[in-house]
C-alpha cells in the first residue's frame, strides 16, 4: 500500500512511531539507537526507519516543519497505517529564563490559535492534552535513566517569525516553551481516536538568547530520545 506522501508497505511500519522533525535526525535515530534498521520511506526526502529498540520494533518518520506537515504524516500513519501511539521528539524554544539548553520538557498541554482541529473536526478547541498514558510511561523512562525531566504546556505556532506575548503565555497558560508540530498530532489523535505526546529538548531560550547549532539540534538530543525509546519497552 502508499499514500501520497507515503512509500511504504503496511508491515514496513510499527504501531509505535516516533516522530522527529527532521529527516536528518530520523537517520541518526535510527543509525545509533536502532538494531537491522532499515529505510522505509524517501518520498520527498521525509526519511523513515523502522528496526528495534531492545527487541521492540519501532519506526522512526520524520515530521517535516509545522502543524501541516505533521498533520499530513501523523494522519496518514494512524488512519493508513493502523499506528496506535506516537511520540514527537522534537526541539522548542524556552519561554523561560531558567529553562537551559538540551533541558528535556515533557508536554502536559499543546495550546495554539492555529485553526487545524476546526478545520478537521469543526471544534474550537485551543488547547489539546498529551496522552496522560504516554506522559506517564516517558516520566517512569526517565526516572529509569536518573534523566531530570520538566513538565508543562507549549505554544504551538504556525509563524516562525512572529512576535508572540510571551508573559501572557507564561502567567495565563503555563506555556514553557513554544514549537510548531504538537497542536496537529494532538488533533488527529483526538479526531482517530489513537495516542500522542511530546518530549522536547530545549534549543535556544527566548529570554536569554541562548541558542544551538543546527548540527546540534540534529545530532545532539540524545537523552530526550534515550527517554523515549525506553517508554516504549
Amino acid at each position: 500500500m502508499a499514500t501520497p506522501h507515503i512509500e511504504s508497505k503496511k508491515e514496513d511500519i510499527a504501531k509505535t512511531v516516533l516522530m522527529p522533525g527532521d529527516p536528518l535526525r530520523a537517520k541518526m535515530i535510527a543509525e545509533t539507537f536502532l538494531d537491522n534498521a532499515r529505510c522505509v520511506n524517501t518520498v520527498r526526502n521525509i526519511l523513515a526507519y523502522t528496526g528495534t529498540y531492545k527487541g521492540k520494533e519501532v519506526t522512526v518518520f520524520a515530521s517535516g516543519m509545522g502543524n501541516p506537515s505533521m498533520g499530513i504524516y501523523s494522519y496518514e500513519l494512524m488512519n493508513e497505517y493502523g499506528v496506535e501511539e506516537i511520540i514527537r521528539v522534537g526541539s522548542c524554544g524556552a519561554f523561560l529564563k531558567d529553562l537551559g539548553l538540551y533541558e528535556v520538557v515533557i508536554v502536559d498541554n499543546s495550546i495554539s490559535v492555529s485553526n487545524y482541529l476546526w478545520e478537521l473536526t469543526k471544534e474550537a478547541d485551543r488547547l489539546l492534552p498529551g496522552n496522560p498514558e504516554l506522559n506517564l510511561k516517558l516520566e517512569e523512562a526517565a526516572k529509569r535513566l536518573n534523566s531530570k525531566v520538566n513538565h508543562g504546556n507549549v505554544y504551538c505556532t504556525d509563524v516562525f517569525y512572529n512576535d508572540v506575548d510571551i508573559d501572557s503565555l507564561v502567567n495565563d497558560y503555563g506555556c514553557v516553551a513554544t514549537e510548531m508540530e504538537t497542536f496537529a498530532l494532538f488533533s488527529n489523535a483526538r479526531k482517530l481516536g489513537k495516542k500522542a505526546s511530546a518530549i522536547l529538548t530545549v534549543s535556544d531560550n527566548l529570554i536569554t538568547k541562548e541558542e544551538t547549532t543546527s548540527e546540534e539540534r540534529q545530532n545532539s538530543f540524545n537523552k530526550m530520545i534515550e527517554i523515549a525509546l525506553e517508554s516504549i519497552l
